[in-house]
């Protein structure tokens, strides 16, 4: 499976910005798709996640209440809407694909950078 993502950009703190990811080829077991991200000089963390069975989403207390994970129309596609953004919230974002069954995230996009200025 492939994941292309988009949306990133350069925004100043309280703004708002979506992400987009979209999956492509054998997708037909496709579980959820979530989203991370690495700050410079820090581990990658996990941000959302939405399955796509039951329609579930799940968020980092870090980004709940601001960050809203949800299904694009028309296939195996999930945004992510970010309000109220923070410096804090600035890295490369990430989103990952994960298979029906598979206990860790099978495929990763190549990541799109969110800078949040004060």
């Amino acid at each position: 499976v492939q994941l292309q993502a988009s949306g990133g950009g350069l925004v100043q703190a309280g703004d708002s910005l979506r992400l987009h990811c979209a999956a492509s080829g054998p997708t037909r077991r496709t579980y959820g798709m979530a989203w991370f991200r690495q700050a410079s000089g820090k581990e990658r963390e996990f941000v959302a996640l939405f399955t796509f069975s039951a329609r579930r989403t799940t968020y980092a207390d870090s980004v709940k209440g601001r960050f809203t994970i949800s299904r694009d129309n028309g296939g195996i596609a999930v945004n992510l809407q970010m309000n109220s953004l923070k410096p804090e919230d600035t890295a490369v974002y990430y989103c990952a694909w994960k298979e029906l069954g598979s206990p860790d995230f099978g495929s990763w996009g190549q990541g799109t950078l969110v800078t949040v200025s004060s």
